[in-house]
C-alpha cells in the first residue's frame, strides 16, 4: 500500500544502521477524523544529554503511506515511571511537534535528519521526567489514554476514578494551570477568597519545584496541591489557564503561534479529566487564546471564558463612584471589547429619560465623565496579583452560582453585527455553567464601530494561526 515502497525501505534501512535498537511493526493508526490505516511504525530510544546527564528517550514514529513526501507522525512512548513535560514541542498525549516536521520536503528531509533535530530539541527541553511512586499510579491512566490514541483505538472516554476511587465531583475544586507569577497569584487569591474546597496548581515547568512553587510547598497552604500530573486536575469545576510560552519567537504572530502550540498539548488533557469544567483563560492575548481553547476543547461557548475586561470594568466603576464622584449609575458602566488600548467604555442602561434631547444630554454627560475615568484607568497597570484578584472574583461567581454580571471574553458573533467567530469582552451573567446570559448593551454606533474593528483585526490574526 506504500506508494513509494522502495524509497521508504531504503530510508528505513539507513535508520536501522544508525539506531539498531529500533523495532519495526505494522499497526492500525486512527486519525483525528476517525479514519484508519495500517501503517509501518518503529519504536526505540534516542540518546539525549541534559544538564550533564545522559538519557534514553523512548519514541514511536508512524510512517505514512505517502512517505517520503509526507513527514512521519511522532510520539513519545513513556514508561509507567515517566511523566510527560508538556512544552513547545510536546503535547500532553506525547505527540511531538518540530519545525523539521512543518518544513518537511523530500529529498532534503529525512527520518535521520528528523531524529537529529528531535535530539537537539530534547536537549534544550527534556520531554520526560521521573515520577514518584504515587504519581506513577495516577500517570498510568494518562498513559492508557495516550496508548489509545497512538495505537489506533478511538474510545477515549475514561470511566475510572482518580486517587483510588475517590470521586471529587461533589467538591468545589479548581485547577490553575501554570506556576508562573500569575498562576501563583491566582492560587493565593482563590484560596484567600475561600470559594474552593481544593485548589490544584498544575506546574508544567521542568525539573524540581523552584521559585514561588517551592515556597508554596515550604509554607504549605491548606487545600492547595501542587502537581505535574494532569490527572490531578480531574473533576475540577473551574480550570484557570495562566500559561504563556517563553519561546524565542521573533514576531507577534510567532509569539501567539507558540502559545497555540503550547495549548494544543494542554487543553485536550484538561478536557479529558474534567469534561464538565468551565475553562477560564488568563493567557495572552486573551481573546485569541479563549478562541483557541474553545476550538481545542470542543466545549460549548458558555463554558469557555476569557478574563477579558473584568479587572478594567471593576476599576472603571470604582473610579466613577469613589474618585470622580460622578452622578452616573456606575453599575451600568462597562469596559468591553479587547484588552489593552482598544478597550471601549460602554453602558447597559440609558437611565430614566423622557425625550430624545434628555437622552442625548445624558449620553454627552456620561461620555465626558467616562473620558476622565479612562484617563485615570490608563495609569493602572495589570500586575499579577491584581489579575489574580480578578480571576478569583470570576471563579467565586461561577462556583457559587452567583448570577453576577462581569465583563468577560465570550463569543461575540451575532452581537453588534459581528459575523465572525471571535471572542470579545461583553457584560455576561456568570453562574455554575459559565455564561448564563449576555446582557444587552445600549445601542451606540461609535461603540459598535469600535467592536467591529476589533473583531475584524482579531479574526484576521486567527486566520493566520495553525490550530
Amino acid at each position: 500500500q506504500y506508494k513509494f515502497r522502495d524509497l521508504t525501505i531504503e530510508e528505513l534501512k539507513n535508520v536501522n544502521k544508525i539506531y539498531p535498537n529500533f523495532t519495526f511493526s505494522m499497526n492500525t493508526y486512527t486519525f483525528k477524523d476517525g479514519s484508519q490505516k495500517d501503517l509501518l511504525n518503529f519504536s526505540g530510544t534516542v540518546p539525549v544529554k541534559y544538564a550533564g546527564n545522559s538519557y534514553n528517550i523512548p519514541i514511536r514514529l508512524w510512517i505514512l503511506d505517502s512517505h517520503p513526501f509526507a513527514p512521519p507522525i511522532c510520539f513519545l512512548k513513556p514508561t509507567l515511571n515517566m511523566g510527560i513535560s508538556v512544552g513547545k514541542h510536546v503535547d500532553a498525549r506525547g505527540r511531538i511537534y518540530l519545525p523539521y516536521l512543518q518544513n518537511w520536503s523530500h529529498p532534503k528531509s529525512t527520518v535521520i535528519g528528523l531524529i537529529k533535530e528531535m535530539i537537539a530539541k530534547f536537549e534544550e527541553e527534556l520531554p520526560l521526567y521521573s515520577l514518584s511512586s504515587s504519581d506513577a499510579a495516577r500517570q498510568s491512566e494518562l498513559l492508557s489514554y495516550i496508548a489509545k490514541i497512538t495505537e489506533g483505538k478511538t474510545d477515549m472516554k475514561s470511566t475510572s476514578k482518580i486517587d483510588g476511587g475517590k470521586n471529587e465531583g461533589c467538591f468545589n475544586k479548581i485547577t490553575v494551570v501554570g506556576a508562573g507569577d500569575l498562576g501563583i497569584a491566582c492560587v493565593l487569591a482563590v484560596a484567600a477568597k475561600g470559594a474552593a474546597d481544593k485548589v490544584v496548581l498544575l506546574d508544567l515547568s521542568e525539573g524540581a519545584a523552584k521559585g514561588g512553587t517551592m515556597d508554596l510547598e515550604i509554607f504549605a497552604l491548606p487545600n492547595v496541591e501542587i502537581s505535574k500530573d494532569f490527572s490531578a486536575s480531574a473533576d475540577s469545576k473551574v480550570v484557570i489557564l495562566t500559561v504563556n510560552s517563553l519561546g524565542n519567537a521573533q514576531t507577534y504572530l510567532d509569539v501567539i503561534q507558540s502559545n497555540v502550540d503550547l495549548f494544543r498539548g494542554i487543553i485536550p488533557a484538561i478536557s479529558h479529566y474534567s469534561q464538565n469544567t468551565v475553562l477560564l483563560i488568563a493567557s495572552h492575548p486573551v481573546e485569541v487564546m479563549t478562541y483557541v481553547s474553545w476550538k481545542l476543547s470542543a466545549f460549548p461557548t458558555s463554558r469557555v471564558i476569557g478574563v477579558g475586561a473584568n479587572l478594567d470594568t471593576e476599576r472603571f466603576q470604582y473610579i466613577l463612584t469613589n474618585l470622580l464622584k460622578a452622578q452616573v449609575p456606575a453599575k451600568d458602566a462597562w469596559i468591553i471589547g479587547e484588552q489593552g488600548e482598544d478597550k471601549v467604555p460602554s453602558w447597559t442602561s440609558c437611565g430614566s429619560v423622557v425625550n430624545q434631547r434628555e437622552a442625548m444630554a445624558a449620553r454627552n454627560s456620561r461620555e465626558t465623565v467616562a473620558n476622565r475615568a479612562m484617563e485615570v484607568l490608563k495609569g493602572k497597570g495589570q500586575r499579577s496579583w491584581s489579575v489574580g484578584l480578578s480571576v478569583a472574583d470570576l471563579t467565586d461567581s461561577i462556583l457559587k452560582d452567583k448570577r453576577k454580571v462581569h465583563s468577560v471574553s465570550t463569543l461575540a458573533k451575532g452581537c453588534c453585527s459581528i459575523n465572525s467567530e471571535v471572542f470579545l469582552s461583553l457584560p455576561c451573567i456568570l453562574g455554575a455553567t459559565g455564561v448564563v446570559e449576555m446582557v444587552k448593551l445600549e445601542e451606540d454606533p461609535s461603540v459598535q464601530e469600535k467592536l467591529q474593528s476589533s473583531a475584524g483585526s482579531i479574526h484576521d490574526l486567527q486566520q493566520q494561526l495553525k490550530l
